[in-house]
């Protein structure tokens, strides 16, 4: 039975989407696709719906009117994981920069933990082929996140993730503030502020081999401004901890 489930987030992927899938199926462990399209006008909406037909139970699609931003994709992308009865839900770029190979030992490591993360700033990790600005940028950002939020994780900006059921039902997901790129420190602050236990995989981040990048300077604002209202919320205090929850044994 399949109950580890993969969000996909779409727009313009119809380059990458028969390839990643095919992947994704192919690997050595039960997992399930949800692609979350936004309408794409290069018809990965489509091609998805192919893959729900020859695939029913494995892939599944999230049809969206229009680009509604990253984190919103995500939240759809949880509803209706929880909904199909899904215990892991992962989250990963459909652009090959997140390797499907890694995600057996993600799996693996969420019997202990319950967030995983593929990072790339743990030791076997790194990145490929990304321009030095790039760089700068990712590690910029995670070094801000990091100090500003108290966050505990090496690659808080990292959206290759699993999350376990529990954790997702925790939180209020309708509340969450954050629609772009910036979603994914939130997410994490949120997590990390319940007492969930987070871990992180090495991976080997490779730049967008088809396509072109979705990050724009207004991303690059709204998640500065997204640090400050988080980093004043942990100042502030007073929100509940969740007790740290053991493991239970049982897959």
């Amino acid at each position: 039975m399949t109950n580890t489930f993969v969000i996909v987030p779409t727009y313009n992927e119809a380059d990458n989407l028969d390839d990643l899938i095919s992947q994704l199926l192919a690997l050595p462990v039960a997992i399930g696709v949800i692609v979350v399209d936004d309408n794409s006008p290069d018809g990965t909406g489509q091609l998805a719906d192919q893959w729900v037909a020859k695939e029913p139970g494995r892939v599944y699609v999230v049809h969206r009117p229009g680009k509604m931003g990253l984190g919103t994709a995500y939240i759809a992308g949880f509803k209706k994981g929880l909904a199909i009865g899904a215990q892991r839900i992962m989250t990963m770029d459909a652009d090959f920069s997140h390797n499907p190979r890694y995600i057996p030992a993600m799996i693996e490591l969420s019997k202990q933990k319950h967030v995983v993360i593929g990072s790339r700033y743990v030791a076997g990790g790194g990145q490929r082929n990304c321009t030095w600005k790039r760089v700068l940028l990712s590690k910029g950002a995670n070094f801000v996140a990091r100090s500003l939020l108290s966050l505990q994780a090496r690659d808080a900006t990292a959206g290759f993730r699993l999350y376990r059921r529990e954790v997702l039902e925790s939180i209020p997901l309708d509340r969450i503030f954050s629609s772009g790129y910036s979603f994914l420190v939130e997410m994490l602050f949120l997590c990390q502020r319940r007492g969930w236990q987070i871990g992180e995989v090495p991976i080997v981040f490779e730049d967008r081999r088809k396509g072109t990048t979705k990050i724009s300077r207004n991303e690059v604002i709204k998640a500065q401004y997204t640090l400050l209202r988080l980093a004043f919320r942990r100042l502030r205090g007073g929100e509940p901890r969740r007790p740290k929850v053991p493991i239970p044994h049982h897959d």
